[in-house]
C-alpha cells in the first residue's frame, strides 16, 4: 500500500500528484524535490498520527542484503581532481565554497521494498528527519535519514537549520568546519531575507555541536518572519536549493557543480518532506543520507545514495574524500544487511 511516513505521522491516500508549485493552495502534500528542482507533490488524503514512528524489527529484516560493490559516479582520482579545480576556483576569486558530491548505484531486485529499508535506517541510524516515501504511483521510492532541517514553518515563522562539518568526533572538528559554517548562515540568511520582513532575520544559534551515529555536525539555526501574503512558490524559490549542499556564492557554486559533477543528483541534497497548505505549516528536510529506487540508462532497477562534504581553499582533497567515505559508511551498512546497531556510536 502506497504510503508516506515521517516519524509518527503516515500519509495514505493519493488525491493528486502535481510538479507546480502554485497548486500547493490547500490540502497536505507530501513533497520531494530534486537538487535540479523538480517538485513532485502528492496530496493526501488520509493524514493521521500513528505509533511507533517506523516499523518494527521484523519489518527491518525483509530487506533483501546487497552483495557486492557499489558503483561511485566519481572515483577516488575523479574526486580529488575536482576538489583541486574547486580550489582553483576559489583562488581565481570565482566561488568561496562548493558542496561536491558523488552518487553511489546498487542494482536491486524488483521485490525490494523501500519501506523494508526504512525500517532498517530507523533501527540502526535514528535520525530527527527520518521519512519513507513509497508511492510507486508518483515515481517515489525513497528512505531517508537526514539529520538536517531545510525549512521548518509554522504560520508565519519559518527556521532553516544548515548543517556544515563533520568529524567522527568534537576534537576533530576544525577551524576550517566553523568558517564553512558561518559562511553558509550568511548565504541563509541572505536567501531568507528575500521574503522575510525586513528585520526579522535571526541567527538563534550558531555552531552548536549535535551528535549523530558514528559522527558529530556543526548546526546552526537561522529563522525568520515571512511577509504577509508569501506563497510556497516564492518560499522554495527564495531558498532552494539549500545553501549548505550547494556553497556560495550559491550562483557560481551551482555552475562548479553543473561543471565537475557527472550526474544528477536527483533527491539527493533536494527537499524530502510535507507542506500543510490548511495550516501553513512544513517540515521540509535536506535530503541526505538518503536512499531511493531508480532506474539506470538500461532499465534495470537500482538503488541510489549520495555522499559528498564542503570544499574551500582550505580543504585537504584526501581528507575530503575520507568525509565522504565516513558519511557513506553506517547507511551503506545497514543497506547492505549488516548487523543492526541501536543509539549512537
Amino acid at each position: 500500500m502506497s504510503v508516506a511516513r515521517f516519524g509518527s505521522l503516515v500519509a495514505r491516500g493519493v488525491g493528486a500528484v502535481s510538479h507546480d508549485a502554485g497548486d500547493l493552495t490547500s490540502g497536505f502534500w507530501v513533497v520531494v524535490v530534486t537538487f535540479e528542482g523538480r517538485l513532485t507533490a502528492v496530496r493526501m488524503e488520509d493524514v493521521r498520527r500513528e505509533g511507533p514512528p517506523f516499523a518494527c524489527a521484523a519489518d527491518a529484516g525483509s530487506w533483501p542484503p546487497l552483495t557486492g560493490g557499489w558503483r561511485s559516479s566519481l572515483d577516488r582520482t575523479a574526486y580529488l581532481a575536482a576538489v583541486e579545480e574547486v580550489r582553483q576556483r576559489i583562488a581565481a576569486g570565482t566561488v568561496y565554497q562548493v558542496n561536491l558530491c558523488r552518487v553511489l548505484e546498487h542494482d536491486l531486485t524488483s521485490d525490494a521494498a523501500i519501506s523494508a529499508l526504512a525500517a532498517r535506517l530507523a533501527a540502526g541510524n535514528p535520525a530527527p528527519y527520518a521519512a519513507v516515501v513509497d508511492l510507486p504511483e508518483a515515481g517515489l521510492e525513497l528512505a531517508c535519514a537526514s539529520p538536517e532541517a531545510y525549512l521548518l514553518r509554522r504560520g508565519d515563522r519559518v527556521t532553516s537549520r544548515p548543517i556544515k562539518g563533520t568529524a567522527t568526533t568534537v576534537a576533530e572538528l576544525l577551524a576550517k568546519d566553523y568558517a564553512e559554517n558561518v559562511m553558509i548562515v550568511d548565504l541563509v540568511r541572505h536567501d531568507l531575507g528575500h521574503v522575510s520582513l525586513p528585520g526579522s532575520v535571526e541567527v538563534d544559534h550558531l555552531c552548536r555541536v549535535e551528535e549523530h551515529p558514528g559522527l558529530v555536525h556543526l548546526v546552526s539555526d537561522v529563522s525568520g518572519r515571512l511577509r504577509p501574503g508569501t506563497s510556497w512558490r516564492e518560499l522554495l524559490d527564495a531558498s532552494f536549493p539549500p545553501g549548505s549542499v550547494s556553497g556560495a556564492p550559491k550562483h557560481t557554486a551551482l555552475q562548479a557543480i553543473t561543471d565537475l559533477e557527472p550526474v544528477p543528483r536527483g533527491p539527493y541534497c533536494g527537499a524530502v518532506g510535507w507542506i500543510d497548505a490548511d495550516r501553513d505549516e512544513a517540515r521540509l528536510a535536506v535530503g541526505i543520507r538518503t536512499f531511493w529506487a531508480d532506474r539506470d540508462v538500461a532499465g534495470r532497477r537500482v538503488l541510489r545514495f549520495g555522499t559528498g562534504a564542503g570544499i574551500t581553499w582550505d580543504s585537504d582533497a584526501r581528507g575530503e574524500w575520507a568525509e565522504t567515505e565516513l558519511k557513506a559508511a553506517r547507511l551503506v551498512a545497514l543497506a547492505a544487511g549488516q548487523p543492526l546497531a541501536r543509539g549512537r556510536v
